[in-house]
């Protein structure tokens, strides 16, 4: 059984999945097949890029980075979700997919944070609202919703359609999980030798001491995985909005 699955290979999932991922917690993310991202033609109001990055090129850094935490990606989709009655000893959910053939995916919490249709999440009954011709879901400051160990993050929780935003939620959704889920964790933070252990303290859970040579060695491998991933141009194109005809 998965600690946490996220439905939903956005940035807002992508996001959690960094922080979970990061702090311990056996993640699974299944994907749609492509994330609402992919028809911005290029992404311009991203910090970090001051003059814009491709918003293909930025999904795939962010799918890399999030394997690199440990995170497992997955494409899928979610058709289900279920309470895990099978066992009454082991709380969680059954997470049905159109290729399990008939397994389900068991997780111990979800991070539903896939585009606002979320009719997978009706057979638990989570509360949901209609906005227009979306369906969102209600959550709390922290992404919980109606239903104990079932989460919300990006749009589908209601949240404004920026990627900054979504994966600004995404991360604050997965320190909920985090914190619910009772992991040793006290900051996701990379320090400087000595910052902690220099003032006769522990380094806390979540965080790292590295001494200079280590911090020169990751700077060089950061530096080289940008280079290669802006080495040359993409040859893929945005995608069209479906209502929009194609030739």
């Amino acid at each position: 059984m998965r600690d946490v699955l996220i439905v939903g290979g956005g940035v807002a999932g992508l996001a959690a999945s960094i922080f979970t991922a990061r702090a311990g917690l056996d993640t699974l993310v299944v994907d749609g097949g492509e994330s609402i991202l992919a028809r911005n033609a290029h992404l311009e109001n991203y910090p970090g890029f001051p003059d814009g990055v491709d918003a293909r090129r930025y999904l795939t850094l962010v799918s890399d980075q999030a394997r690199n935490a440990g995170a497992t990606l997955e494409l899928g989709r979610v058709t289900e979700i279920t309470d895990n009655e099978s066992d009454a000893e082991a709380s969680g959910f059954h997470v049905w997919t159109k290729k399990d053939g008939g397994t389900p995916l068991e997780a111990r919490r979800v991070i539903a944070a896939s585009w606002p249709d979320s009719e997978y999440l009706l057979s638990l009954e989570v509360d949901r609202e209609q906005r227009g011709s979306k369906h969102m879901v209600s959550v709390d400051g922290g992404g919980r919703t109606s239903v104990d160990g079932v989460y919300a993050a990006g749009r589908l929780a209601g949240q404004p359609h920026q990627s900054i935003v979504a994966a600004g939620h995404g991360a604050t959704v997965a320190l909920a999980v985090i914190h619910d889920s009772e992991v040793a964790f006290y900051h996701d933070w990379v320090t400087p030798e000595g910052y902690f252990t220099d003032r006769d303290r522990e380094v806390p859970p979540g965080c790292e001491e590295i001494d200079d040579t280590e911090r020169r060695e990751r700077d060089e491998q950061a530096r080289k995985t940008m280079l290669e991933a802006f080495a040359e141009p993409l040859d893929d194109e945005p995608t069209m909005h479906p209502s929009v005809a194609q030739e």
